[in-house]
């Protein structure tokens, strides 16, 4: 299969720095893919959650999520297709958890090549084996953010374990709110170089 004919020039440069990133651990390659998608990942879903932290929260982990499973990528589609679907559907998990009110759950987004990818919606009940894949996940993330930082760390559980805004958090932890918000988006970044760098351990 001759992918040139198929895919355009920056889906190709895609496909090379997987290889990098998958095949020889090229961490150059992955923040490469990150610089790529990360501000049209964001706004996408800007647009479906609505808020600024919740928004920068999910991009963390769409990528977090496709990097640990770039074994399982397959080139008969675009990488960003593939992100992007990830993200949506951690999106729709994350706005069905918090019945928040949106009307983009039914939105497309516009792939390398220019077709359309609608947004794949799940089964809202999780069977047995996907609660218990998740519960593992849990226990996996909680082994890394027992690397950061005792402040970060703190800061995480609340945050993504206890599920508490960061009005509760600044409150909880008796600090201004802007301090919050900037530690957090500081033990975001944090998580994702323990992650990307242990991708393996997850």
């Amino acid at each position: 299969m001759e992918l040139d004919k198929h895919f355009s020039d920056k889906a190709l440069q895609d496909f090379k720095l997987i290889d990098l990133a998958r095949d020889h651990g090229d961490e150059k390659a992955y923040a490469e893919l990150m610089k790529r998608y990360k501000k049209p990942l964001y706004h996408t879903i800007l647009k479906m959650v609505r808020n600024v932290d919740d928004a920068e929260d999910l991009m963390i982990e769409a990528f977090a999520k496709a990097f640990r499973s770039l074994h399982k990528f397959k080139k008969d589609y675009t990488f960003s297709t593939w992100l992007f679907r990830i993200a949506t559907n951690n999106c729709i998990d994350f706005i069905r958890k918090k019945r928040l009110e949106t009307t983009s759950i039914s939105s497309s987004f516009k792939d390398d090549n220019g077709d359309d990818v609608g947004m794949d919606v799940k089964d809202l009940e999780a069977d047995p084996q996907e609660k218990v894949i998740k519960t593992q996940k849990a226990e996996l993330m909680q082994l890394v953010i027992n690397k950061l930082p005792p402040k970060y760390q703190m800061l995480v559980n609340l945050r993504y374990f206890r599920e508490m805004s960061y009005e509760e958090i600044a409150v909880e932890i008796g600090a201004p709110l802007g301090t919050v918000k900037a530690q957090l988006h500081r033990s975001r970044e944090l998580l994702y170089d323990l992650v990307k760098d242990k991708k393996d351990l997850i």
